[in-house]
């Protein structure tokens, strides 16, 4: 879980910073050209799509309770707010959807303001110059076409990109596909969080290890509805309610399920096939 510290003033910062984005994307960037990723189209919504009447507006509060952390590191498990327990929030546009609904898809060299507003450093595992820049279409719990952007490494920006052209034809719904900062990749957890989110420069939790994420190489979907789970520890930990896997809710990931396949058809691996710890939302390169 990546984007647990994302909320409602980061929401703000990310529209206004939005412009600087597109300014940065419509010059051609220093280190290589933009490769062209082919379209596609989707002429009319899955019948899995949640229909837009069924979702929500994010509750007012979301994003800025911070919880306590404990000794061992982490915050307590708690219950699942009343309005998280069937999440189907609206999506709060960072970058334009697209304006004929269909999916689209970009993959550049990294602009230097979005590294810039990453959680990139030069003591990351991975150069810049190996990162790509890269947005695609996803369909929210609104039911509608949205644009989302990713840090991913460059040898693995075209199979994400044709995961979430399949994910938008399946009309699985994604809440928010964002890039964060080193600020809140580090600020106090306040258990709600649901960007889908691959690049994050940090350990593996509890180690000193790299993460997967840290090269590009991983990526969490919909963390509130996927969470991840080691004995006491819940993460996001607001999201305890999605522990029962069994009650299947809209974005909720199941075993050979559409998410689980397009992620194996390019050889990407399921969190939720650990043994020994569950992590619902991640799927990765190495399966690690």
């Amino acid at each position: 879980m990546l984007g647990d510290n994302a909320g409602t003033a980061a929401r703000l910062i990310a529209v206004a910073l939005a412009g600087i984005v597109l300014t940065a994307c419509s010059s051609p960037a220093p280190q290589a050209a933009p490769t062209p990723v082919p379209s596609v189209v989707v002429v009319s919504p899955s019948p899995s799509v949640t229909p837009s009447g069924s979702a929500t507006a994010a509750p007012a509060w979301l994003g800025t309770r911070v919880l306590k952390i404990g000794s061992n590191g982490f915050a307590a498990a708690q219950t699942t707010p009343p309005e998280l327990r069937n999440r189907s929030i609206v999506t709060t546009d960072v970058l334009p959807p697209p304006g004929d609904g269909r999916f689209h898809s970009t993959i550049q060299a990294v602009p230097a303001a979005v590294l810039a507003r990453s959680s990139w450093s030069s003591g990351c595992p991975v150069k810049a110059k190996d990162l790509r820049y890269v947005t695609v279409g996803f369909r929210g719990f609104d039911g509608l076409a949205h644009t989302g952007e990713l840090l991913v490494n460059a040898r693995a920006a075209k199979a994400l990109v044709t995961v979430f052209g399949t994910l938008f034809a399946e009309g699985y719904p994604i809440e928010e596909m964002r890039i964060t900062s080193t600020a809140g990749l580090n600020a106090p957890p306040t258990g709600d969080g649901n960007d889908t989110e691959v690049f994050a420069c940090r350990p593996v939790r509890g180690k000193k290890s790299w993460s997967q994420h840290a090269y590009g190489l991983a990526v969490d979907v919909d963390p509130f509805q996927n969470p991840y789970h080691k004995g006491k520890i819940v993460l996001p930990e607001l999201a305890t309610s999605y522990l029962d896997r069994g009650n299947v809710r809209p974005g909720l990931i199941v075993a050979r399920g559409p998410v689980v396949k397009a992620f194996a058809a390019v050889g990407w691996e399921w969190g939720g096939d650990y043994h020994s710890l569950k992590d619902f939302m991640h799927f990765s390169a190495n399966g690690g």
